[in-house]
């Protein structure tokens, strides 16, 4: 019978009544369901969009939002190789947007000449390989971590020992994202540096960015020294430009320039600019034989670094394959920015003249010079209104941006997916997470539908006289929180050898106080009549606990199976303790070994994914558990 009849609920007082009651708890639900629609957002955003506190992630609807986060991913998070590859001067991947013209037949040109030229592989980087702050597992990591496990099989040892590597598992692969522009870094000319590189030019262009070497003199180089402000370097240089984007690099030396330009080439080209792109005449090979004689008098001497057979200085070459590390890089190095003879004091240098300088940038605009000649001509061609070959830049921003057009139901399905299987694949492949999880959580589970059972039906059906002092012992026990046991339990496990195994585990939890005076209190209300009636039929103790008594009982029972796989499952600190060898840890330590290392978007997919299993135990058992809960009242 309802407590309000129908009749009365026709009352205005009665349906305002009821009308704030179903407000209030449409506003409860709303205040339980708002914070898990924004952990589900956190979980799949990165720092582009990571101060939007939506419940909806706006890459999802918005193609601008997921265009930067696109772009972020591309340039592996760094806003410099960004800026200097697109030729912007931006604070923020939040600040990029689409270009506003595409120049499609300026984009074909570029393809077409990284399909002819091929340009080398150090002359660009591999995007979605990296991300130091998201501290996720891109797209392109992913892929070559697929490739070196296909290739030497599923063991890190064998990766270890044939690209002598020194991983200690396969969440502990990286590549570091190649930037040949400073002189202070050159290819390592490693196993594992020349099995990235052919996996690297086997990515679609729209996955590669290219190095510009202009981009990077005015961005790095000229802004470093000048501010970002153009005002104060045309004060210096007496010039008018608007922006630095309107300062181009000379290919050779600018002898024509004003003095202040000649010292910013000269400079930047001897200190700062990476050998992979300097270029000498071979007019220059007389003054670089004498420098090496210079420094090494003999050529003797020069052999047993160089591991060569010269018989004299006269058949040493300019060199023109650089090498990527030894005795000749350092020479080379000596002889572009100069070198002092200590015994002479002499300065031996490569003269400006004779020095140019390449690059994908360069090379662009020389295949250009070469297929149409003149700019009016390109011009005509392209649909472009370029004054010189100078003001070329590649279309990257474009090309990137056309691909990501072609590919957006692509990137969104990657930002979706790729913290989630950073998680995955963390706790599928380090040590035993799963495996120790599922067999902790059946033997708490076994343990407790056989030991609370068996106690609580001995004080129900034999009546100890110290029942009640037995169950008021029990209770006590709840007075107390876990942690004031903890360092006792660990000192008892700890001298009867059981660290670091699964009785360390599921022993001290097997008895629950609670499970205990809870199964009590429901085999009391059974009538004693049932007992009598299965023993004149010629049942035993054990038919009677069994059938009558566990039959019965089958709802309390799967409310006590949960909860002792919900205290299993979510142990962290207790299991810390216990077990401190990798090899026996749980899944919620190796969630918390993660959340160390992470950034919070891979910290709440790891909360999403943790959860999940609790949430689909739940959901399947929602009948069992209101049984478990109404029964013991009717009773």
């Amino acid at each position: 019978m309802s407590i309000i009849s129908s009749i009365g609920r026709k009352h205005i007082r009665v349906r305002a009544l009821l009308g704030m009651i179903y407000i209030l708890l449409s506003l409860g639900a709303v205040t339980m369901i708002y914070p898990f629609f924004l952990l589900l957002s956190g979980s799949v955003r990165s720092p582009v969009d990571a101060r939007d506190l939506s419940p909806v992630p706006g890459f999802l609807f918005n193609d601008i939002v997921l265009y930067q986060k696109y772009v972020e991913a591309l340039f592996n998070e760094s806003l410099d190789a960004m800026n200097v590859s697109y030729g912007l001067d931006l604070s923020s991947f939040r600040e990029i947007t689409p270009p506003q013209q595409v120049r499609r037949p300026l984009v074909k040109e570029w393809r077409d000449f990284l399909k002819k030229t091929r340009p080398p592989p150090y002359a660009c980087a591999c995007g979605f390989i990296h991300a130091p702050i998201s501290r996720t597992a891109p797209s392109n990591l992913r892929e070559f971590k697929r490739l070196l496990s296909y290739r030497y099989g599923r063991k890190i040892t064998r990766v270890n020992t044939s690209l002598s590597t020194d991983f200690f598992d396969w969440n502990s692969v990286y590549v570091i994202p190649e930037d040949y522009l400073t002189r202070r870094r050159m290819p390592s000319n490693s196993p594992f540096q020349n099995i990235f590189w052919k996996f690297k030019m086997q990515r679609p262009t729209g996955e590669l960015y290219y190095f510009s070497v202009d981009g990077f003199y005015r961005k790095l180089f000229l802004q470093a020294q000048y501010s970002r402000n153009i005002h104060h370097y045309n004060l210096t240089h007496k010039t008018s430009y608007k922006s630095y984007r309107d300062v181009h690099l000379s290919a050779a030396y600018p002898v024509a320039a004003p003095a202040p330009v000649r010292h910013d080439w000269e400079t930047f080209v001897r200190r700062t600019l990476n050998l992979l792109w300097i270029r000498v005449d071979p007019e220059c090979t007389d003054i670089y034989r004498h420098f090496l004689r210079a420094r090494y008098h003999t050529c003797s001497a020069l052999n047993r670094l160089y591991g060569t057979h010269y018989h004299s200085f006269t058949e040493i070459p300019l060199m023109t394959n650089l090498s990527f590390s030894g005795a000749a890089l350092r020479d080379w190095d000596a002889f572009i920015s100069g070198w002092h003879d200590p015994a002479t004091g002499t300065l031996f240098i490569a003269p400006a003249r004779y020095i140019h300088i390449s690059g994908p940038d360069f090379m662009f605009r020389d295949y250009l010079k070469s297929k149409y000649a003149h700019i009016g001509t390109l011009n005509t061609a392209l649909h472009t209104r370029f004054k010189t070959f100078e003001d070329i830049a590649p279309p990257q921003r474009e090309n990137h941006y056309l691909l990501f057009i072609a590919h957006r139901g692509k990137a969104r399905r990657e930002f979706l997916i790729r913290n989630y299987l950073t998680v995955l694949n963390y706790i599928l492949i380090h040590g035993r997470g799963i495996f120790n999880t599922a067999i902790y959580c059946t033997l708490a589970v076994l343990g407790a539908l056989l030991v609370n059972p068996l106690a609580a039906y001995a004080l129900s059906r034999f009546r100890p006289r110290s029942t009640y002092k037995i169950l008021l012992l029990m209770m006590l026990t709840m007075a107390f929180p876990p942690m004031v046991t903890q360092i006792p339990l660990f000192l008892m496990l700890r001298h009867l050898h059981l660290l670091n195994t699964f009785a360390a585990l599921v022993l001290p939890g097997l008895a629950s106080g609670f499970s205990i005076f809870l199964l009590k209190g429901f085999f009391d209300s059974i009538p004693r009549e049932l007992y009598e009636s299965a023993a004149l039929d010629g049942a035993g103790e054990w038919a009677s606990f069994l059938h009558i008594t566990l039959g019965l009982a089958k709802p309390i029972l799967s409310v006590i199976a949960l909860q002792a796989f919900t205290a299993a499952y979510a142990n962290f600190m207790f299991a810390l303790l216990l077990c401190q060898d990798h090899k026996m840890w749980t899944l919620m330590v190796w969630l918390y070994e993660l959340q160390q290392n992470s950034s919070q978007a891979v910290i709440y997919a790891s909360i999403v994914v943790a959860a999940l299993p609790t949430f689909i135990v739940f959901v399947f058992c929602q009948k069992i558990i209101i049984r478990g809960i109404i029964i013991p009242v009717e009773q």
